[in-house]
């Protein structure tokens, strides 16, 4: 299991990276439709729409990434009172309750509404009219990259929480409470 988490999180690993690159483009199309709008006057049918697309991939392909670096919003106030163990246990719960059904068929459902778009070789309805498929099949991607990370940081939490019932003090393991400063609770 820990070389499937291993593989999981390399994967979102390589693909945040890549995407992070694509901020460049979007950067050079917004100053190139600033330039042509404003210094030029003569504004492109094409520049707002390409800007769509690449910040909609751009977001996308950042989910997966964003999930294992704990990006994501979390509204940890009462929860951060609680010992390590008992927030990994919360986390394992969350996930196979909400997080993996719910991801799951969004990455489902993605897939389908791209297949649809491919098979209708879906353009948009503007004059420039660039194909649809392309940006849809990358949304689907995008939530396959964040389901698989869900399910690598149920493993890990899995596994943190059998580090801990067989070693307490092992690294990364889920501290029983009142180990979470190295030290035991008094009295």
């Amino acid at each position: 299991m820990h070389a499937i988490e291993r593989l999981i999180d390399g994967m979102n690993e390589r693909i945040g990276f890549a995407t992070m690159f694509l901020i460049l483009p979007l950067t050079a199309v917004v100053s190139y439709e600033v330039f042509m709008r404003y210094a030029l006057g003569a504004p492109t049918i094409w520049a707002f729409e390409a800007t769509t697309f690449l910040y909609g991939v751009h977001y996308s392909l950042g989910f997966g990434y964003t999930h294992q670096r704990d990006g994501h919003v979390s509204i940890d106030v009462i929860t951060m009172r609680f010992s390590s163990r008992v927030r990994t246990i919360l986390r394992i719960a969350t996930n196979l309750a909400i997080f993996i059904p719910t991801v799951g068929l969004l990455t489902v459902w993605s897939f389908l509404y791209a297949a649809t778009s491919w098979n209708g070789w879906e353009r948009s309805w503007s004059s420039w009219a660039p194909p649809l498929y392309p940006f849809k099949s990358l949304m689907a991607v995008g939530f396959l990259a964040l389901f698989l990370q869900g399910i690598s940081k149920t493993i890990r939490d899995f596994r943190m929480l059998r580090a801990a019932d067989e070693c307490p003090d092992a690294p990364g393991a889920a501290k029983p409470e009142g180990h979470e400063s190295g030290q035991e609770k008094n009295g």
